[in-house]
């Protein structure tokens, strides 16, 4: 689970993320989203979990990603 939080509220950004999500091949679901916040369910192999990271982290010219906290699920038995 990633938590970003910046200036996120560009209308393209959610949609950046899932195409994002689709190239790397991993499941990359927002949970919650609003202009400042966005809560993003990732999925798949380590490396590109962290792929996605650094690329939220970079964004679309038109948002502005000030921090990423990452929390591990644990899934249950």
């Amino acid at each position: 689970m990633f938590t970003l939080r910046g200036d996120l509220g560009a209308p393209s950004f959610l949609p950046w993320i899932a195409r994002h999500a689709g190239r790397l091949g991993i499941i990359g679901r927002v949970t919650a989203a609003s202009a400042d916040e966005v809560s993003l369910l990732v999925e798949g192999p380590p490396d590109l979990v962290d792929a996605m990271e650094l690329g939220v982290s970079l964004g679309p010219i038109d948002v502005w990603v000030e921090s990423i906290k990452r929390e591990r699920l644990l899934s249950r038995p």
